[in-house]
């Protein structure tokens, strides 16, 4: 059996991904590792390098900035990962620059590779989700958030990023997928309150076509509203190794009172996170997926 990983990134100082922490949380597993390394401001090939892995191979990119909706252009440098990896590779790894695996699953991981490598029915396989979120002792718990995704595919190029690259499509059906029991561990909203507005608005660039980044509204915005989490709860597991350094180097406080964080909730959605709670059935819930065993 033949791994691959793969990811995208551009501008990972500017914006302070742990691009590094994501691609070797995964890196036992993979025979190779490629990186979609589009054209960046900052000194994003020099962390790339410094991971110094025979396993990596950069292929530079030029991001379309012309595809400012649905964040569309996250697809395609996916796909252009995709595309590169090599043609005797087996299984595909894609892993997101604010993205970490915990050292905990990767037997798991690999065993489930082996277990369903010749069943040809099962064409990814699915992972359950911790939203990190203002800190690194705190998670989410939203419907509005995903709580599965797809993060191992086959190596066929039938299959493609879909939308804004959080999942992926057979051509235009949704895949037959396994669900592990493993989780990504996702760091994205883990930044202090100035880097969080840089976030939001870096983002809204890629979704919103009228949207700028405007560096006057970073440095006169002192607090960021926490108010998307719905709920949050205090986090009692351990980071993945590779986090270490990045959880002992925090240095802001999260000043949220965890018993009120749901004060902002919705009646409707208050209920359906209640049933959700005591059956585990997330109503209305959108799969770009189909989950077969």
């Amino acid at each position: 059996m033949k791994v691959a990983g793969f990811t995208f990134i551009r501008n990972a100082v500017k914006n302070d991904y742990p691009i590094v922490e994501a691609i070797t949380s995964i890196l036992p597993l993979c025979n190779e590792f490629v990186v979609a390394l589009g054209k960046s401001e900052d000194a994003t090939d020099q962390l790339i390098n410094s991971i110094n892995s025979p396993k990596i191979r950069i292929i530079n990119t030029e991001w379309d900035n012309s595809l400012k909706e649905g964040g569309r252009a996250f697809a395609i440098e996916t796909d252009k990962a995709f595309s590169a990896i090599s043609p005797d590779v087996d299984w595909a790894f894609y892993i997101q620059g604010d993205e970490c695996v915990h050292e905990k699953y990767l037997p798991l991981i690999r065993k489930e590779m082996e277990d369903n490598l010749d069943d040809k029915n099962i064409e990814g396989l699915l992972f359950k989700y911790i939203h990190f979120y203002g800190s690194y002792d705190h998670y989410c718990e939203s419907r509005r958030w995903y709580r599965r995704e797809i993060r191992i595919i086959r190596n066929d190029k039938n299959i493609h990023s879909y939308r804004d690259a959080q999942g992926f499509r057979w051509n235009d059906r949704k895949i037959n997928v396994k669900l592990i029991d493993a989780y990504i561990y996702h760091y994205g909203w883990v930044k202090p309150p100035k880097g969080l507005v840089r976030k939001g608005l870096n983002f809204n660039q890629f979704y919103y076509p009228d949207a700028v980044v405007d560096e006057n509204v970073i440095e006169n915005t002192y607090e960021f509203d926490y108010g998307n989490a719905d709920r949050l709860l205090a986090f009692k597991g351990t980071h993945p190794a590779v986090m270490q350094n990045r959880v002992k180097a925090m240095n802001w406080q999260l000043n949220i009172d965890l018993k009120n964080s749901r004060k902002r909730m919705t009646f409707r959605r208050k209920v359906l996170q209640k049933i959700e709670d005591i059956t585990g059935w997330r109503i209305g819930e959108y799969k770009n997926y189909k989950i077969v065993k």
